[in-house]
């Protein structure tokens, strides 16, 4: 970081700072960040700051309040703690509606037939803009955290996965991580799932991740966070390099709040 650079940003942390109380108001609702050093929540207040300050968070039909963009500011910067907030450049806006919305679009499937679809969201991550948010979504991730289900969370890890231009569940990875591992490991993981599914085979995970390889990535990063005990018992390879890619451990620092 050049010398302007951390001018500027100390700057904006000691003249716009997210206020302690407000912070603190926010985050304590927030299970998902339980088990974290002090260190930790320190740095991902400092993210948080820098966050809000670079992004535009815009309410359609809902008034966005200081604790609304608190909350969805501390769980955006979760996924980025240990990694950089310039990832998740190149974009401004995250847009919020107060419920699920509506999507309508063709969609080619795997024999090049365009299909026109509609569907219900409660989020959404455009390549190289905006990241759409249903704060009803938020508020039952909040409710039951620890379901695995986190919908700011999910949308963070597609736009990490969109960093290479495109969605395909292998976001950028660190020099030392062998990219042949990581393929074969969520890939081995990923068929698994689909061939349980099709023998109605019960898992913990959301269904969901079935889908394609970019919303594997996304829901087991859901898991990963929200409910890494879980994870860990089902895909414990998968668990693996994604603590090895967020360079984090949730289930330690759990087992150590515990």
């Amino acid at each position: 970081m050049n010398f302007f650079k951390r001018f500027k940003t100390r700057y904006i942390l000691h003249r716009h700072a997210i206020r302690y109380d407000h912070w603190h108001e926010a985050t304590n609702k927030l299970w998902v960040l339980q088990g974290l050093s002090s260190v930790d929540k320190v740095r991902l207040r400092e993210l948080s700051t820098l966050f809000l300050h670079q992004k535009n968070l815009v309410g359609i039909n809902i008034p966005i309040t200081e604790e609304m963009r608190v909350i969805a500011a501390a769980q955006a910067c979760l996924p980025i703690l240990n990694l950089g907030l310039e990832l998740l450049s190149g974009w401004v806006d995250v847009v919020i509606y107060p419920t699920a919305f509506y999507v309508s679009r063709d969609e080619i499937d795997s024999n090049g037939v365009v299909h026109h679809r509609k569907r219900t969201l409660g989020g959404e991550a455009w390549l190289r803009g905006p990241m759409v948010l249903s704060w009803n979504d938020i508020e039952r991730d909040i409710q039951d955290s620890r379901q695995g289900h986190n919908v700011i969370i999910h949308e963070i890890a597609h736009k990490l996965d969109m960093l290479d231009g495109s969605s395909n569940g292998m976001p950028p990875l660190h020099v030392r991580m062998p990219i042949s591992e990581w393929a074969a490991t969520l890939n081995a993981a990923y068929i698994q799932l689909q061939e349980g599914l099709k023998h109605n085979q019960r898992r913990c995970i959301n269904p969901y991740a079935a889908t394609s390889p970019a919303e594997f990535f996304a829901v087991f990063s859901e898991y990963f966070f929200c409910a890494p005990e879980v994870l860990n018992t089902q895909f414990a390879a998968v668990y693996e390099q994604l603590r090895l890619y967020y360079r984090q451990d949730p289930l330690s620092r759990l087992q150590l709040h515990a």
